[in-house]
């Protein structure tokens, strides 16, 4: 056993030598002697802090280190023999982490730490640790009678699955679709950068010609730049039919997954002596109460509906005007967009991309981090699961103190999406010594192809900003608990406040001028180009969010559901949301919430509404930078405030402790171009 990687997990984990075959028996093992541990921890006479939940701690992190890798690797290199043993140990974790959450000794010896004189000698991370640990016996349903236990754990195992396997289904669905094409007759339009793409997807099956596919890159490369109308409206209905029943037979309809999804969240929230799982959702969140949410998503959805309207009316306009499509269709409007916005304001995405490659904008990045935190990023080789995945050493004065994992890059068998993730978080043990934090970033951008470094649309290096920002705040934290530490015990709704806060960066002359490079001479961004680009920020601005409260507000929705009769009406109250906030009605065919991972699948659930909720809360944080002269001792501010403090205490209190006062949506209204008259 001892030879089993798995069980020897250092600070870079050796994922060139993990075997498939060895997953199953490191996380027997780890289980099995975990358990033993916690029977210990129970027979102690005496109860505190370091024989109780350090030691807690201690046991629970090395399973989920173990168990934390393996469900990395499913989601970003998944093969047939890695999901199998994936799926198979999953109600097996979840039985293991359910029984620790309902132990009624455990639980009993948390409550008398937080009742003992102790407890007023313990830090405030540690006095923050104990009341989330304590919220979470409960949450798990450790006060229930055993028989109600014994339900809620099934529920939390089958709820597990589910997810799972709404995930792999799109996965496969997406994967499955694919067109060929032997010569380029029918793609007139495309960029050489997209037509190198598709070319390189059919030469790794061993064809020649062009394969496209449903991948986001081959997606978005059709929908904005293909001249083929047929062939628009071909991917367009294939990538919203992914996971339903009307595409491959059926064989990947995630239809009964939702209906059960919610059915399972309902009756895990009854148990709990909640009315509906979005009441339990927000029990540890910033929102008090979905009738709070749905009210602030209403009154965004009302100041951008207008100027969503005025975006609409101008593209189709533009559509029957000047490229002759009379009646333009959910298909034809991303590339009506893109060639209203080149007429508009004189210049084109693929004009942009040339002068962003990957290498440069990394460097850039990192230079504004430097600027930011006084934080440099340094290069290191260590085993990686993909070549293309890059790790980088974070150092303060030379001091090494966290690491990041960068996997940029679309492929078949990686889930979709962008994300951060971590595998490790920061801890200080008893004998003074530090766990670094450690973080994956996950991106899904075009890959390079032909021996060329790939490069990145404006949006592609917004998106690995947003994800960057994630990934500092796990990094950055001060905090020497587990629990609170990095993004570990931050209310989710608040949770993008530093990856939204990011994105503004990307907007900023200098910052842009600093990571660009064009392709045939290395000149940086010309300053008439930026001046463009950010003339058209706020371009269809106001469609993206009324979509987005479209999304939100479906999501509360459906989880605010307290008959369970009704929970399978889910389409209706799609349906009903649409006919109140959407100005684009997509065809009846469309299936999007089949594919709706982050809330079916991605731990949003009853939670979609945090990218708009914390970007009142960044908008206002970036507005902090923009009154102020000094850049650096704003950004020391800002980690002092919102990143060191991880989840030890509330957003709330943070948000306060930097901006001197509670958040306001006027910078965020500004930011959005909604703070004057559409017309």
């Amino acid at each position: 056993m001892s030879s089993n990687v798995l069980l020897n997990l250092a600070d870079e984990p050796r994922y060139d030598e993990i075997r498939t075959e060895d997953i199953r028996p490191a996380m027997e093992a780890a289980m099995a002697e975990a358990r033993e541990q916690i029977a210990a921890v129970k027979a102690q006479p005496e109860t505190g802090w370091a024989n109780t939940v350090e030691r807690l701690t201690d046991i629970t992190e090395r399973v989920g280190h173990i168990w934390g890798v393996v469900a990395h690797l499913n989601s970003v290199v998944d093969t047939p023999e890695l999901r199998a043993v994936y799926n198979g140990l999953m109600p097996e974790v979840t039985v293991f982490f359910t029984e620790i959450g309902q132990d009624i000794e455990l639980y009993a010896r948390f409550k008398a730490i937080k009742n003992s004189p102790e407890f007023d000698t313990l830090t405030q991370a540690q006095k923050t640790k104990l009341e989330h640990d304590l919220r979470g016996f409960v949450l798990s349903g450790a006060e229930l009678p055993p028989e109600k236990q014994a339900e809620f754990a099934a529920l939390q195992t089958e709820g597990a699955q589910l997810g799972a396997q709404f995930s792999q289904n799109v996965l496969d669905a997406t994967d499955a679709f694919a067109l060929y094409f032997e010569n380029d007759a029918e793609l007139g339009g495309l960029t050489e950068d997209a037509l190198a793409m598709f070319a390189a997807a059919a030469e790794a099956e061993g064809k020649t010609g062009y394969k496209i596919g449903l991948q986001m890159p081959h997606y978005l490369a059709v929908m904005q730049y293909a001249g083929n109308r047929a062939l628009r409206e071909q991917l367009y209905r294939a990538y919203v039919t992914r996971a339903s029943e009307l595409a491959d037979g059926g064989k990947f309809d995630n239809t009964p997954l939702i209906d059960r999804t919610l059915e399972v969240a309902l009756q895990e929230s009854e148990l709990l002596g909640f009315k509906n799982y979005a009441e339990l959702s927000l029990y540890t969140k910033m929102a008090e109460t979905p009738e709070q949410v749905l009210a602030f998503l209403r009154d965004l959805a009302r100041r951008a509906k207008p100027f969503a309207e005025k975006d609409l009316a101008e593209v189709k306009t533009f559509a029957a005007e000047q490229l002759g499509i009379a009646d333009p269709q959910p298909w034809d409007l991303t590339y009506a967009g893109e060639k209203l916005r080149e007429a508009k304001y004189a210049f084109s995405e693929t004009e942009v991309k040339k002068y962003f490659p990957v290498g440069k904008v990394l460097a850039g990045l990192f230079g504004q981090i430097k600027r930011l935190y006084g934080v440099d990023l340094r290069e290191k080789s260590v085993p990686v699961w993909h070549k293309d995945v890059r790790y980088f050493e974070l150092l303060k004065n030379g001091e090494v103190f966290g690491g990041v994992y960068m996997d940029l890059y679309a492929r078949e068998g990686k889930r979709g999406g962008a994300w951060m993730n971590d595998y490790r978080g920061r801890r200080k043990f008893s004998d003074g010594l530090v766990q670094t934090p450690v973080a994956y970033l996950v991106c899904n951008f075009t890959p390079p192809v032909g021996g060329k470094e790939s490069r990145l649309t404006h949006d592609e290096i917004t998106t690995l900003f947003h994800e960057t920002g994630h990934g500092l705040h796990h990094l950055l934290t001060r905090v020497d608990e587990l629990g609170v530490s990095g993004i570990n015990g931050v209310e989710w709704d608040a949770v993008e406040l530093p990856s939204q806060f990011m994105e503004n960066f990307c907007w900023e002359y200098d910052v842009l001028a600093g990571m660009s490079a064009h392709e045939s001479d290395g000149a940086p961004l010309p300053r008439e180009l930026f001046d463009k680009m950010l003339a058209a920020k706020n371009f269809q601005r106001g469609l993206f969010l009324v979509r987005q409260m479209e999304f939100a507000l479906f999501d509360m929705q459906v989880y605010s559901e307290t008959d369970q009769g009704r929970l399978k009406n889910w389409p209706q109250v799609l349906d009903a949301v649409r006919e109140e906030v959407a100005v684009i009605r997509p065809p009846a065919y469309n299936r999007f919430a089949n594919s709706f991972g982050h809330i079916f699948a991605g731990g949003y659930s009853a939670g979609y509404y945090s990218y708009a909720w914390a970007e009142v809360l960044s908008a206002d944080a970036y507005a902090a930078f923009e009154e102020s002269s000094d850049v650096s001792a704003t950004g020391q501010r800002f980690w002092n405030e919102i990143l060191a403090v991880g989840g030890s205490r509330s957003a709330m209190e943070s948000f306060k402790a930097f901006r001197g006062r509670e958040p306001k949506i006027d910078a965020l209204l500004r930011h959005s171009g909604f703070d004057t008259e559409a017309a």
